[in-house]
């Protein structure tokens, strides 16, 4: 039980990021505009991190951030459905490998939340590394192609994102002493600033190079980041021999490859999506744009 509930809440959280996030995308104007129904789909993302928190107040980040990748998987179907297409093999083939993956980890290594708090010093220090690395990709990205400002930037998002999730650990397990407790402690801020430098990175590298380049990279660091933070910062762990190790940890890596592609493809697909929209003809005055098939 103890796995089952964080496992299941961490599940529908990403379920619900996925919904918004198709929600978003198909919502924006060929010019990157915001409509009414991309509010639709960030109401349903917060609700997808609500359960996100909720799901890290009972489970480690070892257990939940895996989980939280399936947002990946999900909008597969759903992004299939929208352009009236079938998934390809391509896209069932690592979708079933990503599925087997995080199955595997999360059964095999059975995670353990660690300690609870972080003290003020550890976390200062945590917060400097992270400023001084993302410095460097920022400075860097000035310095290399678009094509490879788009893949910093993308990683620097995907970076304070996963450091994100590891402030949220930190927040959930104060609101056990009450609401008081978390207000007195800088997490909670930082998140803020973390969450908007992460949206700032991100639209960087979407004005760097296309959606492909940037997102892959992004989907990558988030999960990759919160766990390593989990266990060196929270003493988060496994419990298994030598020979479950191994098998966790293949897992763990051919996972985060799966998403990779999977990511990748999605960025490609949306790409195609966007190029589609802008080849269609300006609605005319008083009327709209109608194509051969409209009538």
């Amino acid at each position: 039980m103890h796995l089952f509930l964080p496992a299941l809440l961490a599940t529908l959280s990403a379920l619900l990021v996925a919904c918004g996030t198709l929600v978003r995308q198909r919502s924006s104007t060929p010019s990157g505009g915001i409509t009414k129904r991309w509010w639709l789909g960030v109401l349903i993302a917060a609700a997808g991190f609500a359960l996100q928190a909720v799901a890290l107040g009972f489970g480690s980040l070892l257990l939940v951030q895996p989980l939280i990748v399936l947002s990946v998987l999900f909008a597969l179907p759903m992004e299939a459905y929208l352009d009236h297409r079938r998934l390809n093999f391509h896209e069932w083939k690592w979708g079933i490998i990503l599925t087997i993956c995080i199955a595997a980890f999360v059964v095999i290594a059975a995670p353990e939340p660690g300690k609870h708090n972080v003290s003020a010093g550890v976390l200062a220090g945590t917060i400097v590394v992270v400023i001084a690395v993302l410095a460097g990709l920022v400075i860097a990205a000035r310095l290399v192609s678009l094509h490879h400002r788009a893949l910093l930037f993308g990683s620097a998002s995907g970076l304070l994102t996963g450091v994100q999730a590891f402030l949220l650990k930190g927040v959930v397990t104060q609101l056990g002493d009450g609401f008081v407790e978390v207000l007195i402690h800088p997490e909670i801020y930082l998140i803020l600033l973390v969450a908007s430098a992460s949206v700032v990175t991100q639209q960087l590298a979407f004005a760097a190079h296309d959606l492909q380049t940037s997102f892959p990279a992004m989907t990558v660091w988030e999960p990759a980041v919160a766990m390593s933070l989990g266990v060196v910062l929270l003493g988060e762990r496994v419990d298994v021999n030598w020979i479950e190790g191994v098998i966790a940890g293949i897992s763990l890596v051919v996972m985060l490859r799966a998403v990779f592609v999977l990511a990748r493809h999605a960025a490609e697909r949306e790409t195609e999506f966007e190029v589609e929209i802008l080849k269609r003809p300006a609605p005319a005055p008083g009327g709209s744009a109608m194509g051969p098939t409209d009538h």
